[in-house]
């Protein structure tokens, strides 16, 4: 049943939050409520108690060593899993089927089958599910889309993104494939895929390109990813872990008639006709994305507005890095399928059958 506390259309009571997870991206999240109306933490679980205490101990909120004692125990209205990928499916399905809405991490699932079993869960359930994916809500991006809707750009040609910075991922979970379900092109092409999403809509086809192995990992740790929207917009995307671009800008969208930049420390627009740049933004802020993701998700569960980044979005967001993993096996583009047209009972089946990697044609 749903916690009996949970706050009427238009309440301002603070939402009951739980975090699952007090991993490295939970101390972005505890910086964030921190300064969050709309939210408070009561409750923080994790496998690693002592994790879990020191985040208890700075929020002054209970800490569980599972998150099963903490849904006993606690009266929460939503819950934040930033847990490793491949536990993402049993611990949302386990909040949701308590009435506990879930902002869930990105990536949101290591396969379509997980996610859809998430999707499923949350409509049975009637909550609301989320995927965390903070670019979303950095300030300068949602400008920066506003003014590509406004059509002063001309007709879209290009769109660039490049996450790409020098980080030794030998002793973290993100380059073992069994827990993260892969390598840069999961873990940062995520984030790639939903700002496509946001500014273009669905993709039609993607073309995966692994680069050398640097860090002789076990999964990918360079990857240009070259997709097309079915608007025909062509989208080239940067990813590693093994090299710094030193680009001030990681996202740049061309139009017929002008372009936009956003980057680390500043956003600007370019008018092509007066080759002038007009400033439009001081760059991304972390902490501002997530209080403003959580804000949003929040506010969503008031009734008060709707969710930014929608279940069906995550969905598509592990169908297209599903199909970009196709395409780097097989070298070729793949088109991409509608993630939803498929059957609840082809659904069942792949999740009844073994799992195999998904790089084991990649080493």
């Amino acid at each position: 049943m749903r916690s009996s506390n949970s706050p009427t259309k238009n309440s301002r009571k603070k939402l009951y939050f739980g975090l699952v997870g007090a991993g490295a991206v939970a101390q972005s999240y505890i910086e964030a409520l921190e300064s969050c109306s709309e939210a408070e933490l009561v409750g923080v679980a994790d496998n690693r108690f002592d994790a879990a205490q020191r985040i208890g101990e700075r929020m002054r909120c209970r800490s569980y060593d599972r998150v099963e004692r903490m849904v006993a125990d606690c009266r929460l209205d939503a819950a934040i899993v930033c847990t490793p990928p491949v536990t993402h499916p049993d611990i949302c399905v386990h909040l949701m089927q308590h009435g506990i809405h879930v902002l869930c991490e990105k990536p949101f699932s290591i396969d379509v089958a997980g996610a859809r079993r998430m999707l499923a869960a949350a409509q049975k359930s009637d909550v609301k599910l989320t995927m965390a994916s903070k670019f979303r809500y950095v300030a300068d991006v949602i400008r920066a889309r506003s003014i590509v809707a406004s059509g002063v750009l001309g007709d879209m040609v290009l769109f660039e993104n490049v996450f790409a910075s020098c980080v030794d991922m030998s002793a973290r979970w993100n380059s073992r494939p069994e827990i993260s379900g892969g390598g840069v092109l999961i873990d940062n092409g995520a984030h790639s895929v939903d700002l496509i999403h946001y500014f273009l809509g669905p993709l039609a086809e993607v073309h995966a390109r692994e680069g050398k192995r640097v860090q002789r990992l076990q999964v990918e740790d360079t990857v240009i990813l070259v997709a097309r929207s079915v608007t025909g917009v062509l989208c080239n995307i940067e990813l590693s872990w093994s090299l710094s671009r030193q680009k001030e800008s990681f996202l740049d969208i061309f139009g017929a008639r002008g372009s936009v930049s956003v980057g680390w420390k500043k956003a600007a627009r370019l008018d092509f006709a007066h080759r002038e740049w007009m400033s439009f933004g001081s760059g991304y802020n972390k902490i501002q994305a997530f209080r403003s993701q959580i804000e949003n998700f929040a506010r969503a569960i008031r009734g008060e507005e709707p969710l930014l980044i929608t279940a069906q979005d995550a969905l598509d967001s592990v169908n297209i890095i599903e199909c970009a993993y196709q395409s780097l096996r097989q070298n070729q583009p793949v088109h991409v399928a509608n993630a939803s047209a498929t059957t609840l009972e082809s659904s069942q089946l792949s999740s009844a059958l073994p799992r195999s990697s998904r790089h084991e044609t990649l080493h």
